[in-house]
């Protein structure tokens, strides 16, 4: 597990404000995860990180204090990717199952960028405790995209509510894959179509398998 450090300063010195500094940001974060995913925690220095990303070192420290905050801008970076899968699961008229499979490739291709890095993250990294918050704005939104989807296809009436019912989704769901991600199985269709059966089943008490 990442091991965690208190600290209260912002994860990044300062926000970029233009498009051409947003790019230079998008690059380090860019090849920060490169690096990552392919050296591990051991071979990721801020000094490759701004050779990778063609930029110098002190361009790299105007934005990220040191090598943490760079990391946690790696890890800020896949969360907004999940949340932009969670975000686009919200298609009204799709049939439960067709829901779910959009909804597990998508969050498996999310982890699948840079083959690796994620291990990384979930394993080796240090890590800001405010982004492990599981009142964050982030979880808050996360969930309520669940949420939104268990009440609008959870079949079976039971006694646990919308939201305990999203909250084992989601952890069922990011449980799996970031097992899948540290024993590189993120590739075995076993692994998607053994998911959307799970999840399907759960909510549609009974449903099809998967189609594809």
């Amino acid at each position: 597990m990442s091991t965690r450090i208190a600290k209260s300063q912002p994860v990044m010195r300062k926000e970029p404000r233009q498009a051409r500094s947003r790019a230079t940001v998008e690059a380090m974060i860019e090849a920060g995860a490169r690096i990552l995913g392919d050296e591990g925690w051991a071979g990721f220095t801020t000094n490759k990180v701004a050779e990778a990303a063609g930029v110098s070192i002190g361009s790299l420290y105007q934005y990220f204090p040191d090598k943490l905050s760079l990391i946690e801008g790696i890890r800020r970076r896949h969360l907004d990717d999940c949340l932009a899968v969670m975000r686009r699961s919200q298609k009204e008229g799709r049939p439960v199952m067709q829901f779910v499979e959009a909804l597990v490739g998508d969050m498996i291709a999310a982890h699948s960028i840079h083959p690796g890095l994620h291990e990384v993250l979930l394993d080796e990294a240090l890590s800001f405790d405010g982004l492990r918050d599981p009142h964050s704005s982030f979880e808050a939104e996360y969930l309520a995209c669940y949420q939104a989807a268990v009440a609008t296809y959870r079949a079976q009436e039971t006694n646990a509510n919308d939201y305990t019912v999203s909250l084992i989704i989601s952890d069922a769901i990011d449980g799996v894959i970031h097992n899948a991600a540290r024993r590189g199985m993120l590739e075995d269709p076993d692994v998607k179509n053994e998911l959307v059966r799970m999840i399907g089943l759960y909510l549609s008490a009974g449903g099809e398998g998967p189609t594809g």
